[in-house]
């Protein structure tokens, strides 16, 4: 059975455009789409690093009322994205103007990484780290009893 990505983040930002820019310039995203909103906005974007899609849109008074960390002052998620070679990606970040919040250290579970701010300050980290997504490592248990109410956790 082929497995494939069912994580797909997706981001506010005041100024899409320039995030989906600045995201391309610094973190090495590939543009894989972006649908224009109205007045200079983006209604949807996508980047690609990888296998791995984030998508994003210009932050906006609607149903999912969700604000850029900078509109309210605070971050309450972050990304993690694995990186093959983490000094150059730092390297990378760092010379586009990222708030680099933690340098590249190693840890102690084996991992390479660093952590860094974009513009509108979402937080991102960046490692050598890949949590095992194979079902068949757990025996599948991940899957047994997925949606059903009263399951145990």
């Amino acid at each position: 059975m082929q497995d494939w990505t069912r994580f797909f983040p997706f981001l506010r930002y005041e100024d899409a455009p320039a995030a989906f820019e600045w995201l391309h310039r610094a973190f090495g995203f590939e543009k894989q789409m972006l649908v224009p909103g109205p007045k200079g906005t983006i209604a949807h974007a996508q980047l690609r690093y990888g296998g791995s899609v984030v998508m994003i849109g210009t932050a906006q008074d609607d149903f999912m009322n969700m604000k850029s960390p900078k509109a309210v002052g605070a971050v309450t998620q972050g990304i993690y994205v694995q990186v093959d070679d983490v000094d150059a990606h730092h390297a990378r970040a760092k010379a586009a103007g990222a708030e680099i919040v933690m340098e590249p250290e190693d840890t102690e579970y084996g991992s390479r990484e660093y952590a860094a701010r974009d513009p509108e300050g979402h937080f991102w980290s960046f490692g050598t780290y890949r949590p095992e997504t194979d079902a068949a490592a757990d025996g599948g248990a991940a899957d047994a009893g997925a949606g059903q109410e009263g399951s145990a956790s």
